[in-house]
C-alpha cells in the first residue's frame, strides 16, 4: 500500500483538482486521509479500484457503495 498526493492523484484519474474535490463531495472518490499536519494523501489501491471501477462502466450507485465500503475498512 502506497499514499499518493494530489498532483499523482490527478495524473492516474485524469481528473483536475476542482472535479476531484466535486467528486469526493458526492461521495463517488475516496477521501484523501492526513498525512501531517498539512498534507493529505490517497491511499493507492483506493485510487486503483476507483479507477478500475470507471473502466468497468460501474454506475455512480455503485461508486458510492465502493467508497462508502473504504471508508469502513479504514475505521476497522
Amino acid at each position: 500500500m502506497a499514499l499518493l498526493r494530489l498532483p499523482e492523484v490527478i495524473r492516474l484519474s485524469g481528473h483536475s483538482r476542482s472535479m476531484l474535490y466535486a467528486l469526493i463531495s458526492q461521495g463517488l472518490y475516496p477521501k484523501p486521509v492526513k498525512i501531517s499536519e498539512r498534507a493529505v494523501a490517497w491511499i493507492s489501491y483506493e485510487v486503483a479500484a476507483i479507477n478500475q471501477a470507471r473502466i468497468a462502466g460501474k454506475s455512480n450507485d455503485e461508486l458510492r457503495t465502493l467508497v462508502s465500503q473504504f471508508l469502513i475498512a479504514r475505521q476497522g
